[in-house]
């Protein structure tokens, strides 16, 4: 998720903080896991919306404390949706989830797995903090779960990914509060037992902090690259499959503030990497213009060299829905490589201060030169359009799914959308809309869904073709919400 420094929180004085501290672990005891079909509520202090933070001495994202556990409908079966090939979405739980990651494995399409920070319901352990990260596992397909929690720690959790490799080891990146920050754990037998854990910051270490991971990972399962940001962008890598790791690398040589979404590696060649990223002047303000680069290694993640793609002016804002401030719908990108090495990056920018962005697309076969922009998104300049993914078939060239969440239906009802190019991105297939169910959840109608819940939504594809999507619904930034998917092709 792109949580940013603290844009979506009041400032409060130091002296305020430890007393706001005590507050929230008073309401947090007293919240009870009973299921009474409302809202859960931790008292006034923690209606407070989520926040971020861009270093340990700033607060990290608070949840209100309430979930609408009684009010969710969740299918252990989805039926099968309107769009042909698909099934209608289903929700993870009824508890307050946000920032959905999910994964298939590239030589098996039984294995599917989906991770959610969960902000409500019991704790993983007593010593355990929440927000922490839930796993969910589906051996057939995505067609039931399993749920466990990823690994237990003494502190709050954030920004989960998780990606497989060719061999079924499945490698996940969350962040451990923000000191250390960034968290890699693998796994080899199918996301029951996780080992190889590695963070970085904290104890002395530069940076001191990160924040908002992610994560990409070579077919074979050896290359291993990870790009976090601490105000600049910072990237890790690891060439023989997690076990050890180069030392941060920072990226850029301004000082502007940046996030990494979008990792990934060539198919020949595993020392030759890309990341996305969108850089702000500033990431507590947001303010003035804001950036979509691509950066690329050929030695490995030693250096980086990058390339401009497109600029967005100031972002539009979000003041009609609880607790989102400016920052939040700002530019984001996502990229995909497939087997034949060529590159898609979709990402949403604007070209007047304030104005809802428009999403793009463009491709490149070697990261350094793009095609011209191409707009995907409906063709009107009132719609916000926002949260790019973008996944790659694991074997078929120009094979390219994207997801984003829109309001174009209704001003400020969202929905989930999905599109497909069989041609590397010449021609696209018309829209569908994913998030299908027009009940199930107190902020959902026949419209949409009151507010895309989380930084970001993911899919990710089977060696069937089969997609697998996840994103965020919620009733405002504030919340509560929940993490919702769906499968088809």
């Amino acid at each position: 998720m792109r949580l940013d420094p603290n844009p979506h929180f009041p400032i409060f004085s130091w002296r305020i903080w430890p007393l706001l501290a005590i507050a929230l672990s008073v309401a947090g005891c007293a919240l009870s896991d009973a299921d009474t079909g409302k809202a859960r509520s931790a008292g006034p202090v923690a209606e407070a919306a989520k926040v971020r933070k861009v270093d340990p001495n700033e607060p990290k994202k608070v949840g209100t404390g309430q979930s609408f556990v009684g009010q969710t409908r969740v299918e252990t079966t989805p039926m099968p949706a309107a769009a042909p090939g698909w099934f209608s979405e289903a929700a993870a739980s009824g508890e307050d989830d946000w920032e959905p990651a999910v994964a298939v494995d590239p030589g098996n399409a039984n294995f599917v797995y989906q991770l959610v920070t969960r902000y409500t319901g019991p704790k993983p352990c007593g010593n355990c903090k929440m927000p922490a990260i839930r796993l969910r596992r589906s051996t057939n397909g995505g067609q039931t779960w399993t749920d466990s929690w990823l690994l237990q720690t003494t502190k709050a959790q954030y920004d989960p990914q998780i990606v497989v490799d060719i061999n079924g080891n499945v490698h996940a990146a969350f962040l451990n509060g923000t000191t250390p920050g960034t968290t890699y754990l693998k796994s080899t037998d199918h996301g029951a037992t996780w080992s190889s854990v590695r963070d970085w910051g904290g104890n002395g270490a530069k940076p001191s902090w990160n924040d908002h991971p992610w994560i990409g990972v070579s077919r074979d399962g050896q290359h291993v690259y990870i790009g976090f940001n601490s105000t600049a962008s910072y990237a890790v890598a690891s060439h023989n499959g997690g076990t050890t790791w180069s030392n941060p690398v920072k990226m850029n040589t301004d000082t502007r503030y940046y996030f990494n979404q979008g990792v990934s590696i060539s198919p020949t060649n595993g020392n030759v990497a890309y990341i996305g990223t969108s850089d702000y002047q500033s990431g507590a303000t947001y303010n003035g213009p804001s950036n979509v680069r691509v950066w690329k290694t050929t030695n490995g993640g030693t250096s980086w060299t990058q390339v401009l793609l497109d600029t967005s002016l100031d972002v539009p804002t979000c003041t009609w829905a609880a607790g989102c401030n400016k920052g939040f719908f700002g530019t984001t990108p996502s990229m995909a490589i497939d087997s034949a090495g060529k590159l898609l990056i979709a990402y949403h920018v604007n070209s007047t201060d304030g104005a809802p962005e428009q999403m793009y697309v463009r491709t490149s076969t070697d990261g350094v030169t793009w095609t011209a922009r191409q707009q995907i998104s409906v063709a009107n300049p009132a719609v916000n359009n926002a949260f790019p993914a973008v996944a790659a078939h694991p074997t078929t060239a120009g094979d390219f799914r994207v997801t984003w969440q829109d309001d174009r239906t209704a001003t400020h009802r969202f929905n989930t959308w999905y599109k497909r190019t069989t041609n590397g991105g010449t021609s696209w297939s018309a829209d569908i809309r994913v998030s299908d169910l027009t009940s199930g959840a107190p902020y959902k109608d026949a419209n949409g869904y009151s507010f895309p819940y989380g930084d970001y939504q993911e899919i990710a594809v089977g060696p069937d073709g089969v997609n697998q999507l996840m994103w965020g619904e919620g009733a405002s930034y504030s919340g509560p919400g929940g993490c919702w998917s769906a499968r088809g092709q």
